[in-house]
């Protein structure tokens, strides 16, 4: 009998993936300024963006973490994984609850938005993808800032309310407003979020 082995990267078939979820900015020790609040938002929307991956996951669709990459830049997947995972960071609950698939992709970033300086417009335009599911921290900074870049680029956006967090709820509200007025998105909670 065969034991069930996990597939390598290599061994994966490319994705054809017409949506794609995005989690931003999840796996983090929160070490910065109002960290602790960015903590506790997160750790609010860690078991609704488990559910929502779950759903993408069994619906075939591309599941992408992009990441900043805290310190010095290292563009080190597994030397972050290792550090915020560690018991000693203060979001490893976060990190260990949502860690990353083997058949999940990675793209660590600069700055504010996930299309910013790395290879995601790449990766989306191989799997023809169109439509973006964005989940993650913080509401009205990096979720706010690759929207906008997701909207310039004429992808159709879905931002459920349950899904994201900043420091103070004030932020989010304004973010979502400005998701539904100004980038036409979609942000109702994620059990009504189509796949």
């Amino acid at each position: 009998m065969k034991r069930h082995q996990t597939p390598k990267a290599h061994d994966l078939k490319p994705h054809r993936s017409p949506t794609a979820l995005l989690i931003l900015d999840m796996l983090s020790d929160y070490r910065f300024p109002d960290g602790a609040s960015v903590l506790r938002a997160a750790r609010r929307i860690v078991p609704a963006v488990q559910r929502l991956k779950a759903r993408a996951k069994d619906a075939g669709l591309a599941v992408c973490y992009v990441n900043d990459n805290p310190g010095r830049w290292r563009s080190d997947l597994s030397a972050l994984l290792a550090h915020v995972m560690d018991d000693r960071s203060p979001g490893s609950d976060v990190a260990q609850a949502l860690a990353p698939e083997t058949t999940d992709y990675v793209v660590l970033k600069p700055r504010h938005s996930a299309f910013y300086a790395t290879p995601l417009a790449e990766l989306l335009e191989h799997w023809r993808t169109r439509r973006l599911i964005l989940v993650g921290v913080s509401s009205h900074q990096c979720v706010l800032f690759t929207a906008n870049d997701a909207h310039l680029r004429r992808f159709e956006l879905s931002i459920p309310r349950d899904c994201i967090g900043a420091a103070k709820a004030a932020d989010t509200r304004f973010a979502l407003r400005y998701f539904e007025d100004v980038l036409n998105a979609e942000t109702r909670s994620s059990q009504r979020i189509r796949l």
